[in-house]
């Protein structure tokens, strides 16, 4: 996949573009769906199949009070897009610039005169340019204008449950993995560097990867079955979410034990992926109620972790 970062860094010409524009947060099955169709599209005329994004979120600069956390790390979506097929990824870089563009200046400046696009694929509900005042209709009328096609894709359901990044958030803060990772197509992971804790999972018995999380999109809080995956390795594994009360009410935080494990992993990168929701975390009357408890979760997420289906992703 050739990746483009930078609106000004497009200096070659494409193949008959088609092409997809969004944030594509979370890259879920309604995002696949329609990277599947521009493939499809694109093969049709002999064309190149290109997704469009931003980074920075638009929010982070226009309201990042109200940004949401992302349930995909940057790095990772773009792992996603290369997995899917796509032949180019532009990134665009969000700044006031972009935002005050007017949709019709959007389309004709870029679009068109940059990128040449030969046809269009949004969601039903796509929104675009200065205070999202373009939407698919004028997206059509421009294209009748400039000379591009339009093609809607309409929501994916999954149980009657429309794929949508926000509904996917709100599945994973209420700790419903299982639910995320049908509309996800893939279970929910986190991305985050092990760093130094207090050791008090070794001093009970049962030594914990402390992870600091940037910009994450955290669980409910309590207890996982997990899989920890560093480098090309994936182990089974136990994670907390949360604050720790048995010792006294802590900032919240990630910490993985993975079983049948014993080396030295500081400063490494682990891909933290949640299987399911095994309990609430609470605080013990003692160190020694907290172990057998552990015992019981290592035990609950052996079981969970031998009968569940393979990595959809």
């Amino acid at each position: 996949m050739d990746i483009i970062v930078g609106i000004e860094n497009i200096r070659r010409k494409f193949r008959k573009p088609v092409l997809t524009l969004g944030n594509f947060d979370g890259v879920h099955l309604g995002h696949q769906k329609i990277f599947k169709a521009l493939k499809e599209e694109a093969r049709k005329i002999n064309g190149e199949a290109i997704v469009f994004t931003f980074d920075p979120h638009p929010l982070q600069v226009l309201a990042p009070q109200t940004c949401p956390p992302f349930i995909t790390p940057f790095k990772k979506k773009m792992m996603l897009v290369e997995k899917s097929g796509i032949d180019v990824l532009i990134v665009a870089t969000f700044d006031l610039n972009l935002a005050n563009i007017t949709p019709e200046a959007f389309v004709k400046q870029i679009l068109v005169n940059k990128i040449g696009i030969k046809k269009i694929l949004v969601g039903y509900n796509y929104y675009f340019g200065k205070d999202r005042k373009g939407n698919v209709a004028m997206l059509i009328r421009l294209g009748e204008k400039f000379g591009f096609e339009v093609k809607v894709i309409e929501a994916i359901k999954i149980n009657d449950t429309p794929v949508s990044s926000s509904k996917i958030r709100e599945l994973i803060q209420d700790g419903k993995m299982g639910q995320a990772a049908q509309l996800l197509g893939r279970n929910y992971l986190l991305i985050g560097k092990v760093i130094w804790g207090a050791d008090r999972g070794k001093q009970l018995g049962f030594p914990t990867a402390n992870l600091e999380i940037l910009n994450g999109l955290y669980p409910k809080t309590g207890v996982y079955a997990v899989e920890a995956i560093m480098g090309n390795k994936t182990y089974p594994g136990v994670a907390n979410v949360g604050h720790r009360p048995t010792f006294g009410k802590k900032p919240l935080s990630v910490e993985v034990h993975i079983l049948d494990f014993s080396q030295d992993i500081y400063g490494e990168e682990i891909q933290l992926v949640f299987i399911e929701r095994i309990r609430e975390e609470k605080a013990f009357e003692n160190p020694d109620s907290l172990v057998r408890q552990i015992k019981t979760d290592v035990d609950e997420a052996r079981k969970i972790l031998l009968r569940r289906s393979p990595e959809i992703s």
